[in-house]
């Protein structure tokens, strides 16, 4: 028997725009990141996501030293 809730599981990734969102930059400029994987970034084939632990862990580390491809 299984138990129906009412409460979505958390997800595990975020999308592209949402990491732009969090990040405080446009989403082309985080899709220029993430095909250069400035950050950490997951292939789906043509889609891209980003997983939330490693994308919270890489902020709070010392991300700057992450080349930006945009000052390229």
């Amino acid at each position: 028997m299984m138990i129906k809730t009412d409460e979505q599981p958390e997800r595990l990734t975020l999308s592209v725009p949402e990491a732009a969102e969090l990040l405080g930059i446009s989403r082309n400029h985080a899709y220029a990141m993430a095909r250069a994987h400035a950050y950490p970034v997951i292939s789906l084939g043509r889609k891209l996501v980003v997983p939330k632990a490693r994308f919270m862990a890489w902020l709070e580390s010392d991300s700057r030293s992450v080349r930006d491809p945009a000052k390229d």
